[in-house]
């Protein structure tokens, strides 16, 4: 599980971000998507990994001028998200 209010670590290309775990070990994960959604900014990230499956829906929020990835806590929330996530690929 990643850290609550995570920062991103680095961009290795415009699509590619590396976040931190809990026990600190790096992950890089490709961001599929962001969303805005009543003046909300989502992203939707998927692990470079191959073992790793699904996708995770972070809030982009901005701590002290610094985007920030904050998890969705409220279910209500992360479905109204997934569900404007799949709307989208609706309309490709």
């Amino acid at each position: 599980m990643l850290k609550n209010n995570e920062e991103v670590v680095r961009m290795e290309n415009e699509n590619i971000i590396t976040l931190l775990d809990d026990s600190g070990k790096e992950i890089d994960f490709e961001i599929v998507a962001t969303l805005k959604i009543e003046d909300i900014e989502y992203a939707i990230l998927s692990p470079v990994d191959e073992n790793d499956e699904g996708v995770v829906i972070f809030k982009i929020i901005d701590s002290e001028g610094k985007e920030v990835l904050e998890n969705v806590q409220d279910e209500k929330e992360l479905n109204q998200v997934i569900s404007a996530y799949e709307e989208l690929f609706k309309e490709e």
